[in-house]
């Protein structure tokens, strides 16, 4: 057998740039690229390997310089994302603070089910220089490091203490990566002199390799169970999630709604699942969706969930279903998530399932005045969107304005990308989506700072498409970094930086909860020690520019049009920022989320809050 003398680098980098993932028949890119950043750890082993591989091929395995270690973990996520997991990125760090900036990345990704994969350099495994710059001593354990914190937010983790473990743990990164029912944060932690060693390896290594992404089909039995609890209902309704966007079973999603009747609600990842308009199509649910879905759910007899792993946002913190003998179905590609609810469980690929579920279900269809109704709950939420959009505030705008607008100037393969704050809400509610891959609101961690870096990944992703990044003044002060990268990269963005004086989402829920919105605004110390005084004098469309982005300042809603007509036809990351009024809510879905509140308290507010949370709560169903 043929060898080749490669550093543990070097393998891994020639490794990665062969590997592709295949579905249905088209390949792709599997680790498409490497975002980096170097220090002593990673300079001398990967980097150097990256540097190699450039001079040799630019397109082998390029790398792209980032500025902050979580938000490259991120621009990974929304590039996994936007490329319905077929696709990701690999990131490396240098030892210490720079492995474990990436954990919070890590989370969010395992949460989400998206694939990344982590190369955070380690300790020595010589340990003679031990402990080096950065290195945490356990006493009761060497083998220890900072990057065992990656353990419980990976699906897969391993450290390379020896070459030779290189192959085995490789193979097993790529079988998670591309695994849908496994798939998250894949952490391959590597020692620093580990990285620089050479050794011989087997020349098959770094043959061309294609990992074939399943589409497991449903048992009949349960198949049969599920079809047969389907025909026994009068109400039913579907809960699109995630899993039916990155199957890519929306058109199998469409054709079975218009042939049972069922109507369509959708969860954060699975918006866009149905193109609004669609006939089914009744929005969002939970405790951020709209009146549409909300009634549909209360009195659903049968609950179809497709690819949703049951959050309590969606769920309204189990107080959506209300039917006293609602019964559920549930498909999705992991038995864990299938098992919930004590529904009827079917295991398998969205897809698969649809269709086979479609020829069970042949010649049924629900009963024509639940279909009108559901038709007519739709209309009336969409009614509502329309006044949102249309209303105009004065002296500063609402926030439901901003995304009216934004959708308007946005063409329908768009990409609208968020992540936390009250926006995600807004956009679940309000946004009307027009393509399965339009809508990317990073919801299942709801992580501060995704927003600018889940663009930069889902533009590299989808370059052919605008990226518009809706992102508000506390989630840009958290993490505006990749802004750089974006201009270093030549990568346009459309970012509309809403400046609302602080968090408006937990203004708005700490005043649910009796806390009077205390630490939520951005305001200076006053003269009696409280942070009452005027608000900050921040100017963050000044920062944006001292970042290299074009910047558009917008004092009203038209002026906000005409600036993003404008973005739209720059070639460069422009960023276009407003002042909001926080205090203008959206139009209430009718959902609830469970935020407990304080049992005794001198505050007559918090004292009110509680009475309303003991109300609500009678609703709950801790087991449905």
């Amino acid at each position: 057998m043929s060898a080749v003398r490669l550093t543990v680098g070097q393998a891994l980098v020639r490794f990665l740039a062969a590997q592709l993932s295949e579905r249905d028949g088209e390949q792709h890119r599997l680790v498409a690229g490497c975002f980096g950043i170097f220090g002593h750890g990673n300079v001398a082993g990967v980097g150097q390997a990256l540097l190699e591989a450039e001079l040799a091929d630019p397109a082998l395995l390029p790398y792209r310089q980032a500025r902050n270690e979580q938000a490259m973990v991120h621009a990974a996520a929304g590039f996994a994302r936007a490329s319905n997991r077929m696709s990701t990125l690999a990131c490396t760090s240098s030892i210490g603070p720079g492995a474990t900036n990436m954990v919070t990345g890590a989370a969010l990704a395992t949460i989400n089910r998206l694939p990344v994969l982590l190369l955070p350099s380690d300790i020595f495994a010589t340990r003679t220089a031990s402990p080096v710059l950065q290195q945490l001593e356990d006493p009761a354990s060497y083998d220890v490091s900072v990057n065992d914190t990656f353990r419980p937010v990976s699906r897969f983790f391993d450290r390379i203490w020896r070459p030779e473990q290189l192959p085995a743990a490789l193979l097993a990164a790529m079988r998670v990566l591309t695994d849908p029912a496994q798939t998250g944060a894949v952490t391959l932690a590597l020692p620093q002199d580990v990285q620089t060693e050479a050794f011989d390896w087997p020349a098959e290594l770094f043959r061309e390799r294609v990992w074939h992404v399943p589409r497991p089909a449903p048992d009949p039995a349960a198949l049969g169970r599920a079809a047969a609890l389907i025909r026994s209902a009068s109400r039913p309704l579907i809960v699109a999630g995630g899993g039916v966007i990155y199957s890519a079973a929306t058109q199998a999603l469409q054709n079975f709604a218009a042939a049972t009747g069922i109507p369509v609600a959708q969860t954060q990842a699975g918006k866009g699942s149905l193109r609004s308009g669609d006939p089914a199509c009744v929005g969002a649910i939970g405790a951020t969706g709209t009146t549409a879905a909300n009634e549909l759910a209360r009195q659903a007899d049968v609950v179809i969930g497709i690819g949703t792993r049951w959050s309590d946002f969606t769920t309204a913190s189990r107080t959506a279903f209300a039917a006293p003998g609602v019964r559920f179905v549930n498909i999705n590609i992991t038995g864990f998530d299938a098992a919930k609810h004590a529904g009827a469980a079917v295991v398998a690929d969205a897809r698969s399932a649809l269709d086979a579920l479609a020829a069970a279900l042949a010649g049924w269809r629900v009963p024509p005045e639940y279909r009108q109704l559901a038709a007519r709950l739709a209309a009336q939420w969409d009614a509502v969107v329309t006044r949102a959009y249309a209303e105009r505030h004065s002296p500063l705008p609402a926030q439901a304005e901003v995304l009216g607008v934004v959708n308007e100037v946005s063409a329908a393969t768009d990409v609208v990308v968020c992540a936390a704050g009250s926006m995600p809400g807004d956009l679940h509610k309000l946004w009307r989506t027009r393509d399965p891959l339009g809508y990317h609101v990073e919801y299942g961690y709801s992580c501060m700072g995704y927003e600018i870096a889940g663009g930069l990944g889902a533009k590299l992703a989808l370059p052919q498409r605008e990226v518009f990044v809706l992102v508000g003044d506390g989630s840009y002060l958290m993490m505006a970094q990749e802004l750089v990268t974006a201009v270093q990269e030549g990568i346009k963005l459309i970012v509309v930086l809403v400046q609302n004086q602080g968090f408006a989402s937990i203004g708005s829920l700490s005043e649910s909860v009796g806390s009077q919105r205390f630490g939520t605004s951005y305001r200076l110390r006053g003269p009696g020690g409280r942070l009452d005084g005027g608000y900050l004098p921040v100017d963050l469309a000044a920062n944006a520019q001292s970042l290299g982005a074009e910047v558009l300042r917008a004092g009203s809603i038209t002026e906000l049009r005409a600036a993003l007509i404008q973005a739209r036809a720059s070639d460069r990351t422009v960023v276009v920022h407003i002042e909001t009024d926080p205090l203008i809510p959206a139009p209430d879905g009718g959902g609830w989320w469970d935020v407990p509140v304080a049992q005794t308290a001198a505050l007559a507010s918090t004292r009110e809050a509680r009475e309303a949370y003991e109300s609500a709560r009678q609703r709950q169903r801790p087991y449905l």
